[in-house]
């Protein structure tokens, strides 16, 4: 393997050096032991680019090593720059997302789907992988050149289903190239342009583009196959109809002003929305169907929980036992295999782009991330703030529970309060916690869970006391249960 492992940080990070020296040791081992000609990562925080890793060379006749501005295609995480286009166009009323596909490509009317009961594919079902195509990726990845109008030609004949649409989730890159089919038609323009005005060129990601060969030599990496013991050069795939499933070709530098953007979209916030692309819209991307999958853990202990994901629009969303809310998604293509995760909920994104063909790069970076965690550089979880009315809520709370009755609260209690449960009931209760319990401390926070609810956890004279608070959707709010009990050790 080649030397040249080069490393910077763009910003500086509290003791940060310490776990990127562990990030970078991952992801060494991973270029050594997956045979990659050239690789780069970058680690995203609180909006800038504060990491990254390079390692080998662009290509393998000059050697020239790789840098955090060197081109790498990054085959399917070019999806979730086609889907937020097409949002941006619903956004603009050019297109619904409910509405029938064919009523945008006029080639899929009168195809003939599987059962006489099949729903007609939605545009959504595009974007969520339930249109009930089969996967695709060998097959896909090499139809990027195909030219627009034999790709319609592909659709005016009909296409081969796997299942009925609308019945599970599926792969397919057949189905995001319709989705870029859509975007070139509502707007007019070919959906590499509309894809360029749209994001990246606001964004300024000015390297990024989707024909490669447009972009200088000197700055591109090359693709190659590692095969019976040797590398070889994959052919470039040019620009064409499948390119808005896969044909994005970007750099370090720019593709961290796209990580940044996107978790720049939580929390949901007041205050200025400057775009491209409204907050609400890019959270729009962690939406998917109603087909949950089951999903093995990556990372260095695939045991430890399993996990249910989703697929979004052009992002993949899962639950992970330790990292919290994340958003993910591989790029796999002849020459190249990138990924990228991002940790919403802490402001964090990892990416890695490799120039191997079908290099499993979500390997080292879910590694990384779990080191970070276990480092304590991964910031925590944002809490939810406790809103204004869940504080005057709260103390109410704690007046109940040092007279020992909710008779004094009634002006601060909905309708259904008293019903489930009388004054008196309620008396009886608070006397028998504050027999096992004594007085509390009920200046403890409380934690919420959103604007409206909340959990505490009061140190009692002779114990502890748990509690969960839940308010109306009246105006004003108005509490609607109180939980209270003994907290075992």
């Amino acid at each position: 393997m080649f030397a040249g492992l080069a490393c910077l940080s763009r910003t500086a990070f509290p003791a940060a050096a310490p776990a990127f020296e562990q990030t970078d040791r991952i992801f060494a081992d991973f270029v050594a032991d997956k045979h990659i000609p050239g690789l780069v990562y970058g680690i995203v925080a609180d909006g800038h680019l504060v990491h990254v890793g390079t390692y080998g060379v662009q290509n393998l006749e000059s050697k020239r090593p790789v840098t955090a501005d060197t081109l790498f295609r990054i085959a399917s995480m070019t999806k979730a720059f086609t889907a937020l286009t097409l949002l941006k166009l619903r956004d603009e009323g050019l297109v619904r997302l409910d509405a029938h596909a064919e009523e945008y490509v006029p080639e899929m009317r009168g195809w003939k789907y599987p059962t006489d009961d099949s729903p007609k594919i939605r545009v959504r079902d595009l974007l969520n992988h339930v249109a009930g195509f089969v996967t695709d990726d060998p097959w896909g990845d090499r139809q990027t050149p195909l030219p627009e109008e034999r790709f319609s030609e592909l659709f005016r004949g009909g296409v081969s289903f796997t299942r009925a649409p609308e019945t599970g989730y599926e792969y397919s890159n057949l189905g995001f190239a319709l989705v870029g089919r859509i975007v070139s038609n509502v707007s007019t323009h070919n959906y590499a342009e509309t894809i360029t005005q749209t994001l990246l060129k606001p964004l300024g990601m000015q390297s990024s583009g989707f024909v490669a060969e447009a972009a200088p030599y000197e700055r591109r990496a090359l693709g190659y196959r590692w095969e019976d013991n040797a590398w070889r050069l994959e052919p470039t795939l040019g620009p064409g109809a499948f390119g808005a499933m896969g044909g994005l070709q970007t750099s370090a530098d720019d593709y961290a002003r796209w990580v940044s953007f996107l978790l720049s979209a939580w929390p949901a916030r007041d205050g200025a929305d400057a775009g491209p692309v409204r907050r609400a819209t890019v959270r729009e991307l962690a939406q998917g169907s109603n087909f949950p999958t089951i999903r093995e853990r990556p990372g260095p202990d695939p045991g430890a929980c399993r996990l249910v994901a989703n697929y979004g629009m052009g992002m993949r969303t899962m639950l992970d036992c330790e990292l919290g809310f994340t958003l993910s998604h591989s790029g796999g293509y002849p020459g190249y295999g990138s990924h990228v995760l991002l940790l919403p909920d802490r402001g964090v994104g990892i990416f890695a782009f490799a120039s191997r063909t079908y290099a499993e790069a979500y390997e080292p970076v879910w590694k990384s991330a779990f080191a970070l965690h276990n480092s304590g550089w991964l910031p925590p979880e944002r809490a939810v703030p406790v809103s204004a009315t869940l504080a005057d809520a709260y103390r109410v709370v704690a007046e109940i529970y040092a007279r020992g009755s909710v008779a004094q609260a009634k002006d601060q209690l909905a309708m259904n309060f008293l019903l489930d449960r009388d004054t008196g009931g309620r008396a009886r209760d608070l006397a028998a916690l504050k027999d096992r319990l004594g007085d509390c401390d009920t200046l403890a926070p409380i934690s919420a869970s959103g604007a409206l609810s909340g959990d505490f956890l009061w140190n009692c004279t002779r114990g502890r006391l748990k509690g969960t608070l839940e308010l109306a959707p009246t105006r004003p709010p108005r509490i609607q249960s109180l939980k209270l009990a003994v907290a075992e050790p």
